[in-house]
């Protein structure tokens, strides 16, 4: 089912409302669709380059939207079934002991899961649930899937078809170590 949900998604990048198609899947991927817009992004901004960070803006904005919505998913699904299914349970503590700790790295964890390939639904409904800072969530999303999608669109946009195999391949490796090295320079700093 996920190769259908692919190939489908792919095709979208032909269809002559594209970049409406794009904004859909980068909004709705945010939230609940396994595909990546990259799927689209790639083909868009080979097809037409003087286009590429048009369409590597349409794909942050309707991420960051769809990353709101997940957020909204988890802040309002929390309240009318998790608390019951937690409750259950017995993990009330547990779950309060998870939202503190979540919350004290929130705007880290936004931003390195907005910029790798890691489900970033799963990191906006887990800031709904936990409630984490909107405002915070926010801007960590706007400064992580900017740098992904921009990225990703210059390297297309410079370097043409040849890069395609190469971004596809090893983006994800690529930006994890980004992430990586990042977050060790923060370490670094803040312990020594």
């Amino acid at each position: 089912m996920l190769r259908r949900l692919y190939d489908w998604t792919l095709r979208l990048a032909r269809h002559p409302a594209a970049e409406r198609w794009l904004a859909f899947i980068s909004f709705i991927e945010s939230s609940v669709f396994p595909v990546p817009p990259d799927v689209m992004l790639g083909p868009m901004a080979l097809a037409k380059p003087k286009r590429a960070f048009r369409y590597a803006l349409i794909c942050t904005v309707a991420s960051v939207l769809g990353g709101l919505a997940g957020y909204a998913i988890g802040f309002f699904l929390w309240e009318t079934v998790g608390q019951s299914v937690i409750a259950f349970y017995g993990y009330e503590d547990k779950f309060a002991e998870f939202a503190d700790a979540f919350n004290e790295q929130g705007a880290l964890l936004v931003f390195i899961f907005g910029l790798t390939f890691f489900p970033f639904k799963v990191i906006t409904i887990a800031s709904g649930v936990t409630m984490l800072d909107p405002v915070v969530f926010t801007f960590a999303a706007i400064a992580s899937r900017a740098p992904r999608f921009f990225i990703e669109a210059a390297l297309l946009w410079k370097f043409g078809p040849p890069i395609q195999q190469f971004v596809e391949k090893r983006l994800a490796l690529i930006t994890s170590l980004v992430v990586f090295l990042g977050v060790a320079g923060f370490v670094l700093l803040k312990y020594l």
